[in-house]
């Protein structure tokens, strides 16, 4: 497999095509087609897709063809293939979530950021593979750029699918760590808004999940999500994502601050080196990067970062292991070991327990708040660093707690219930790594901006 660059690998991306929509030299079904084309290549070896619909695939792009022929097309996005992540409802593919428990469950209806993306004209492709119920079992999808290692989780496929340049732009979902680590792992930019920003649709059970987008250009994730937030709002009682119609423009940030917590002591030497190395290019751009030696505030916001990755875990299994529960009784021999282990823990935990745990995620919060303007946003890496070796469980063996990887640079945002995105900027060892920039509670339209001119502006790191 060839080794990664983010100076030289070339993302596939939709936003730069649609001019030749317009003017007749490509058309959204030859587009479609070289996506095909290259899935019939890759998906052997990557195994990103759970289930194809290339016969609705295809009539959906011969009717956007006519519309951008007729001048007259739904959205920027009209004509795009996307894939969708197997947590979500399609009306015409079936909705197993990576569970053999849920085999042949087909609802036959379109979750709300499926159907907002039907009405812009987007070409809902297939369903991505995902991890056990959007846990962390693994599903059977491999690494683009070295099949030996994890994609990450639980949006495995949807990240992988792609990188591998199959689809500009994928749906996945988080409640800890499952789009923007992924991403980071995959090379791919991504954006997990704002707790609620999204619709949900029928996956409004816990209190940190979240839609986003992974797609191979800032332009394309923005234009993917404004679009579903335009026609679909957010959750019940919440605010849409905002934001201009277009992407944001690049801007350059005067402060960011650098989050450290108990995720820093789980980087490698190489991979902190590089970070380090992404930092100081910053400076160089005359941005201020604050440490928690810098700032009181900050140092009380990084003292309550200890313990929020068992926190989030601790959190979501709770609100997760009623359904889950059932899920088991009724299919015993249909839900993995790490499920189960998942809910037992969730028991022990108890009410009590988690609302605990809550207190501690609003003091948490609070923190967060009280740092005000010192910064515009949190920069840090994505993940530990590239993505893990992932041989599989080793029978007679204790399971591997982190099969997908470690999401402990990642739950601080969903704790937070704040923006995050992720931009390809480093590679360790020939693999991706990325950074991510975390804003305030509904500033997505800020943090993609930063995250567009560290894009274009900083030359990226390499170890």
């Amino acid at each position: 497999m060839p080794s990664y660059s983010p100076r030289h690998f070339r993302a596939l991306s939709f936003h730069d095509v649609v001019a030749r929509f317009r003017d007749g030299g490509d058309t959204p079904r030859a587009y479609l087609e070289r996506c095909l084309e290259t899935i019939g290549v890759r998906e052997p070896e990557v195994r990103a897709w759970v289930c194809l619909n290339e016969a609705g695939a295809r009539e959906a792009a011969d009717a956007s063809t006519q519309r951008w022929k007729a001048g007259s097309p739904l959205s920027p996005i009209d004509g795009m293939p996307i894939g969708i992540k197997d947590l979500l409802e399609t009306r015409d593919m079936p909705t197993e979530m990576g569970a053999e428990a849920l085999k042949g469950n087909f609802p036959k209806r379109d979750n709300a950021a499926v159907w907002a993306l039907r009405e812009a004209g987007a070409v809902v492709l297939g369903k991505t593979v995902t991890a056990e119920l959007g846990g962390s079992h693994p599903g059977p999808t491999r690494h683009p750029f070295d099949p030996a290692r994890t994609p990450g989780g639980s949006s495995s496929g949807s990240a992988a699918a792609v990188a591998a340049r199959m689809v500009p732009a994928a749906i996945g979902t988080q409640v800890a760590g499952s789009i923007i680590r992924p991403a980071a792992y995959c090379g791919n930019w991504a954006l997990k808004p704002s707790q609620g920003a999204i619709n949900r649709g029928e996956r409004q059970a816990t209190s940190m999940s979240t839609h986003g987008a992974h797609a191979g250009s800032a332009e394309d994730m923005w234009q993917v999500m404004i679009e579903i937030a335009r026609r679909a709002g957010g959750d019940p009682g919440r605010m849409a994502l905002r934001g201009p119609d277009a992407p944001p423009a690049p801007r350059r940030p005067a402060t960011l601050a650098l989050m450290e917590g108990e995720a820093w002591p789980r980087l490698d030497a190489t991979s902190r080196a590089v970070f380090e190395a992404l930092v100081e290019r910053l400076r160089e751009a005359q941005v201020t990067v604050l440490r928690a030696s810098d700032n009181p505030a900050l140092a009380e916001f990084e003292r309550h970062l200890h313990g929020v990755q068992e926190m989030c875990n601790s959190i979501t299994g709770w609100e997760n292991h009623w359904s889950l529960r059932a899920l088991i009784t009724n299919h015993p021999d249909g839900v993995s070991a790490r499920t189960k282990a998942t809910v037992e823990a969730a028991e022990r935990l108890g009410p009590k327990g988690y609302e605990a745990l809550l207190e501690k995620r609003e003091a948490l919060r609070e923190a967060w708040r009280a740092l005000g303007t010192l910064a515009e946003a949190i920069i840090a890496p994505a993940s530990p660093g590239p993505a893990p070796l992932w041989s599989g469980d080793v029978p007679g063996q204790p399971l591997e707690p982190r099969p997908t990887g470690d999401t402990v640079f990642n739950t601080v945002s969903s704790a937070l219930g704040a923006p995050v995105v992720t931009a390809p900027m480093m590679a360790v060892g020939g693999m991706p790594f990325g950074v991510q920039v975390v804003g305030p509670v509904g500033a997505e339209a800020a943090v993609t901006a930063i995250a567009r001119w560290m894009g274009e502006a900083i030359e990226p790191v390499e170890g």
